[in-house]
Order: structure tokens, then C-alpha cells, then sequence
């Protein structure tokens, strides 16, 4: 079976330089953090949630490979697997950001972890940001396939859906991207409904959005 969207050294070059870097940082973590150490922060930045140091050494590398290996299998998958090759770039793109996106949280949390109290409620939601800013500049070139991009019925049974759907929804994702850093220089009470808000508009927004270009072309024929 032919894969659309060929792994070439070049292609995999940054995944697999991630995946090392993960790696030994587990290694590192595992034999050095702390029984106990923080897990999550709620919107103010503070910790919530702790959890065991082994365990938050392993899980997120766990994650890092599983993710990766998702990546290599989804052009097998796909029925319309002849579609990736017209936006291989844009796929290896996204799976080096999330990947890169996993890692630096990964090692932010860990190094937290160790004593060097990083300010984690900053840091993620800016990374946050700049990945939806990424998917956003990048998500119109996205070809109609069966796991990427903004799947609805009415996008999956038109090419020119797809199309408009997923030019509104890039634009949709640079601004909450834009939100979601300006959040962290806003009030604490703003952040909590902003984010609800902003996440509802995303979502409910793209397909209503992708519905009514439906209805349109449906009527124009």
C-alpha cells in the first residue's frame, strides 16, 4: 500500500529530533523529579492538580510517540488517501509543530518540576496561540480527507465547502490564537468566559459557517 505522504529524511528530520530530545529528558526527569509534582494550573496560574514524578515523566513522551506514529499511519488510513500528496507540506508542517508544542510543554512542566518555577500559566497559553495562529495560516490549504481539517457532513460532501469552510475557519483560528495570548495580560475574571466563548465561536461558528455555504451552493444549482 502506497503512502500519499512519503517520510523522507528531511521530512522526518525535526519529528525524530523532538522524539530523541524526549527521550532522554524522560530519563533525566524519571530519576530526578520529585515523588509529588504539579500537573496542572488553573487560569491564574496557580497549581491545581499533582501528581506522581514518574509518572509525569513518562506520560507526555508516551503521548509525543503515540502522536507521531498517528501521523505516519493516517495517509494508510484514509480513504481518500490520494488526497494528501496535494498537501504533504502543510501535513508534515502540522506534525512538526505539535510535536514541537508537546515537547516544550513537556520540558517546561518538567524543569517546573525540578525547582526553576517557570511561569507555566504564561507560557502555554502563548504556545497555544502560536500553534492555532500556525493551523490558521495554513488550514486553507488543507485538501478534503477524512481525519484532518474541519470534518462536517456538509464539508465532506462538497469540495467547494471544504474550501470556503476552511478559509473562514483559518481566519477563526488566527484570532483566537491573537485571544487566546492577550489573555494572559487580561483580568483573571475575564479569562475563564473569554476562552469558553472564544472555543464556542471556534467550534459552533465553523460549522454553522459551513452549513449555510451548503445551503448556498445548494440553492445556486
Amino acid at each position: 500500500m502506497s503512502n500519499p505522504v512519503k517520510p523522507t529524511f528531511k521530512t522526518e528530520f525535526i519529528p525524530l529530533v523532538l522524539l530523541i530530545i524526549t527521550a532522554a529528558a524522560a530519563v533525566f526527569f524519571y530519576f530526578n523529579l520529585p515523588d509529588r509534582v504539579a500537573t496542572h494550573w488553573n487560569f491564574a496560574g496557580e497549581v491545581d492538580a499533582y501528581g506522581s514524578g514518574r509518572s509525569q515523566a513518562i506520560a507526555i513522551p508516551i503521548m509525543a510517540a503515540g502522536m507521531y506514529l498517528l501521523f505516519l499511519l493516517i495517509p494508510y488510513l484514509d480513504p481518500k488517501k490520494e488526497r494528501y500528496e496535494q498537501f504533504s507540506k502543510v501535513y508534515h508542517i502540522f506534525k512538526s509543530i505539535i510535536l514541537a508544542l508537546l515537547v516544550i510543554i513537556y520540558l517546561v512542566i518538567g524543569l517546573n518540576g525540578l525547582g526553576y518555577n517557570l511561569p507555566v500559566g504564561l507560557i502555554i497559553p502563548v504556545l497555544i496561540g502560536i500553534l492555532f495562529i500556525i493551523i490558521g495560516n495554513y488550514m486553507a490549504k488543507i485538501k478534503r480527507n477524512w481525519f484532518m481539517g474541519i470534518r462536517t457532513p456538509w464539508t465532506l460532501s462538497s469540495e467547494e465547502v471544504w474550501n470556503k469552510t476552511h478559509r473562514f475557519g483559518g481566519k477563526m483560528f488566527i484570532l483566537a490564537g491573537l485571544l487566546m495570548m492577550a489573555e494572559t495580560i487580561m483580568p483573571l475574571t475575564w479569562k475563564l468566559p473569554i476562552f469558553i466563548i472564544m472555543m464556542a465561536v471556534l467550534l459552533f461558528g465553523t460549522i454553522g459557517y459551513s452549513y449555510i455555504v451548503y445551503l448556498q451552493e445548494k440553492k445556486s444549482k
